[in-house]
C-alpha cells in the first residue's frame, strides 16, 4: 500500500500492521506459536485488513527470530529484571527496537511514537512513560547519527 504522492506505504498500514504485531507478538509469547502459523493465522483474518503485510511479516519474522539478541539490546537499560516485565510491554519493547536495530527507513521518533501509543492501548497504565524510556535510550545507542542530526521528525 503505497501513497500515491510519495510511492512510500501510508502510515496508517503501518499503524495497523503494528497494531497486529503486538497482539501477534504477545501470542507468540505466551502460547509458543509458530511464526508461520502467526502469519496465515493474520493474513487470513481481518488484523491485517489495510494493514503492510509485508511490513508484518518482515519484522515479525525478526521479533520472533531475534528475540535473545532484542532482549539483549534494551535489558540493560530497564530497572528491574527482565522477567519482571508484563507480556504485553516485552512485546511492545522488542518489536520498537526491532525496528530501531532493523528498519532505518523508520524514523526513530516514529518507533518510539507508536509504540508508545500502543502502550497506551495494550499496556498497564502508566506503562507507556516506561516504553517510551527504554526506547529512547535503545535510540540513542542504536540511532545516535540521526539523533544528533535532527532526523526523523516526520514521517
Amino acid at each position: 500500500m503505497a501513497d500515491s504522492r510519495t510511492g512510500k506505504p501510508r502510515a496508517h498500514a503501518r499503524r495497523k500492521a503494528r497494531r497486529a504485531l503486538v497482539q501477534a507478538t504477545y501470542q507468540w509469547q505466551m502460547n509458543d506459536v509458530g511464526t508461520s502459523a502467526l502469519r496465515e493465522e493474520y493474513h487470513a483474518g481481518k488484523a491485517l485488513a489495510k494493514a503492510d503485510g509485508d511490513f508484518f511479516d518482515d519484522v515479525l519474522g525478526r521479533v520472533t527470530g531475534q528475540s535473545k539478541g532484542l532482549d539483549a539490546a534494551f535489558s540493560g537499560l530497564l530497572d528491574r529484571d527482565l522477567n519482571a516485565l508484563d507480556q504485553v510491554e516485552l512485546a511492545i519493547m522488542r518489536l520498537g527496537t526491532c525496528e530501531l536495530l532493523n528498519r532505518p527507513d523508520v524514523p526513530y521518533r516514529v518507533v518510539i511514537d507508536e509504540y508508545v501509543e500502543l502502550a497506551k492501548v495494550f499496556g498497564a497504565e502508566q506503562s507507556y512513560r516506561y516504553v517510551n524510556g527504554v526506547l529512547d535510550k535503545v535510540a540513542k545507542q542504536v540511532r545516535g547519527s540521526e539523533r544528533r542530526a535532527g532526523a526523523g521528525k516526520t514521517g
